[in-house]
């Protein structure tokens, strides 16, 4: 009879002690971090895990639980043994196989898995180019070691199920068995407190790394899929109108009217605009703007030549989120990306739109597929005339696991607007210099090591560019063409910097082109700005209303407090030109801030991360 009803504690404390190897193993595949830990946080890991691990283990105990309350009231004829193990096997092998993924998804991302990857599982073969400098040795290794050691726990711990003894009633059993499962109810809410356990109590430390290191995996996952956009309270930190007046001086431009001779840099009121967004061009390795020398030789000549902007941040540090941001000036949301919902993109403004209204034509060019991470919902309805993709390329071009590499869609675009009707809005989405950073030319830098893959993709991405800006230039419509050139987002190579760090996500920004005046030649803008501002910035260029780009302003004319705000998965940074302040969304508070930074700058910072969540849930 006690060795009958030691299962339910036994296989509770199975899971306890796989979660806590499984936490062990993410410790070690990211030893480089685990090691830079004191003693007393590395053990705050597990001690502080283990709520949540505790949490996970009940709701994954309900099914065997009642099980064998079935198994006590049906009797032998009942395979109660039989269906746990299955049952076990299963979501084991589950839990193992988002385990493993997570190990290297963090390595790349810097938070732990959730429910972002399901924004990409209709693009399987872009998955599977992200991951194609993943060390799928390794983490097989670690899966097949992960299963092993979960089964030598439940044959050790959990082993075989006795049977009833004879003549013991099975009413009985079955109550107490029930008894056992209703005690489920404290672990699974976390204790008797009044409040669900969630993350921020298992986040304990001023190193982000190792409260996400705490955060139980399948937890964080499923808590994840449950509050999208569930919670509109979430991010509110403020009442609306202190929020409101907060971000209002963000904003408000110091002169109603821009200085004529210092703002208006094109030759013509409507110039033809090519738009290149280039993937993952971290402002670390550009040169000009303070970055290593020689990997983008090409785009730095345009930064002498045009005008460079040289403080510049990324909104977010993933390419949907990077493509909103530059084409319809919208803010990133911490945790998501309004670009899964048609819904809302629909009411988003848009470039394309803009410039359409005035008698632009425009195209579109990836050479990927553009249904991943639902673009292609967003670009057509943007209005672009003519969408090029990777299934317009011929097999013989598709070269790289992504689609076709860049000189290919580079050429792509020169041989269209040899004939595309001026004014023309062209947009290219560069992708080369993505994981995993394959590229169809010689290597220029030494090393097989990731940086040195990427290092040498931007630079392939670069030469690209190159090559298709000598050709331009021999074109009748170069004369009368604005490039601009942004990054989508940063990148955590070179330094592998972590999810939070403001070097991910500075970002170049350049204009450049035969529409430029001469004395615009040469111009650096030094004032703070983000990603965000960029459309606002090219409308005004184009002497074009931008009223409807709320979170969008003019680099070019000077605000009451300029500002730059960026997400990383649920917490954000905020600059002004006194220093920056990091924020953690799930624990609530600051993670740091700048000497000089006034603590008025984090209510700021919350303001605009309450003001704009809303405006995104309103859409």
């Amino acid at each position: 009879m006690k060795n009958r009803f030691q299962f339910q504690w036994r296989y509770f404390l199975f899971w306890l002690l796989f979660f806590v190897v499984a936490k062990a193993l993410f410790l070690l595949y990211h030893y480089s971090k685990t090691a830079a830990l004191s003693g007393t946080t590395f053990a705050g890991i597990f001690g502080y895990g283990l709520r949540l691990d505790a949490s996970t283990t009940a709701y994954l105990s309900v099914v065997p639980f009642v099980l064998f309350v079935l198994g006590s009231l049906f009797g032998p004829q009942f395979p109660f043994g039989s269906l746990v193990k299955g049952y076990t096997a299963v979501v084991g092998l589950l839990v193992a196989l988002l385990s493993v993924a997570d190990l290297e998804l963090y390595r790349v991302w810097g938070f732990r898995l959730d429910a972002t990857p399901l924004q990409y599982i209709t693009s399987p073969t872009e998955m599977a180019a992200s991951a194609g400098s993943a060390p799928l040795v390794v983490l097989g290794l670690g899966l097949v070691g992960l299963l092993l050691v979960g089964v030598f726990l439940y044959n050790k711990v959990v082993g075989k199920i006795p049977a009833l003894p004879r003549g013991f009633g099975r009413g009985r059993a079955a109550l107490a068995g029930l008894l056992y499962t209703a005690l489920l109810v404290v672990p699974l809410r976390g204790g008797v407190q009044q409040i669900p356990v969630n993350q921020s109590d298992v986040y304990f430390s001023a190193v982000p790394f190792a409260n996400h290191a705490a955060v139980n995996l399948p937890w964080n996952v499923a808590n994840s899929l449950r509050l999208r956009d569930t919670d509109a309270g979430r991010y509110r930190f403020l009442p609306d109108s202190t929020a409101t007046r907060l971000v209002r001086p963000l904003y408000t431009y110091t002169k109603p009217t821009p200085d004529s001779v210092s703002h208006h840099l094109l030759r013509s009121k409507r110039p033809n605009v090519v738009f290149i967004i280039l993937e993952s061009f971290t402002s670390k390795l550009v040169g000009s703007v303070g970055g290593e020398k020689g990997v983008t030789p090409n785009l730095d000549s345009l930064a002498r030549t045009g005008v460079l902007f040289n403080n510049i941040y990324a909104a977010g540090d993933r390419s949907q989120k990077g493509l909103v941001a530059l084409l319809s000036g919208f803010p990133n949301q911490p945790n998501n990306s309004i670009i899964k919902y048609p819904r809302k993109t629909e009411q988003l403004a848009h470039l394309c739109r803009s410039l359409k209204e005035v008698g632009y034509s425009s195209h579109y060019y990836y050479g990927g597929e553009l249904a991943f991470a639902n673009m292609k919902s967003y670009l057509i309805t943007a209005g672009y005339d003519k969408l090029t993709e990777r299934a317009d390329f011929p097999k013989s071009q598709q070269n790289s696991k992504w689609g076709a590499h860049d000189h290919v869609v580079f050429d792509r675009v020169l041989q269209d607007l040899q004939s595309q009707p001026q004014p023309f809005f062209s947009t290219f989405f560069t992708l080369s210099s993505h994981e995993p950073f394959e590229i169809p030319v010689r290597r220029k830098f030494k090393g097989t090591d990731e940086t040195a893959l990427f290092r040498n993709s931007v630079y392939y991405t670069d030469w690209a560019l190159g090559r298709f800006l000598q050709e331009a230039r021999r074109q009748p419509w170069y004369d009368n063409t604005l490039l601009v050139l942004v990054a989508d987002h940063g990148h955590q190579l070179p330094g592998d910097n972590s999810v939070e760090d403001p070097a991910k996500f500075r970002i170049p920004l350049v204009l450049a082109g035969g529409a430029l005046r001469p004395e615009a030649r040469g111009r650096v803008v030094t004032g703070l700005g983000s990603q965000t501002d960029v459309a606002a910035t090219l409308l005004a260029q184009l002497q074009l209303p931008s009223t409807s780009y709320r979170w969008s302003r003019d680099l070019l004319r000077p605000v009451l407090e300029p500002s730059a705000f960026y997400c990383y998965t649920d917490g954000f940074g905020f600059f002004t030109p006194a220093g920056l302040v990091l924020f953690d969304n799930i624990s609530r508070r600051e993670i740091s801030r700048d000497a000089g930074v006034p603590a008025t700058q984090l209510q700021q910072g919350q303001a605009y991360e309450q003001l704009t969540y809303a405006d995104y849930l309103a859409k």
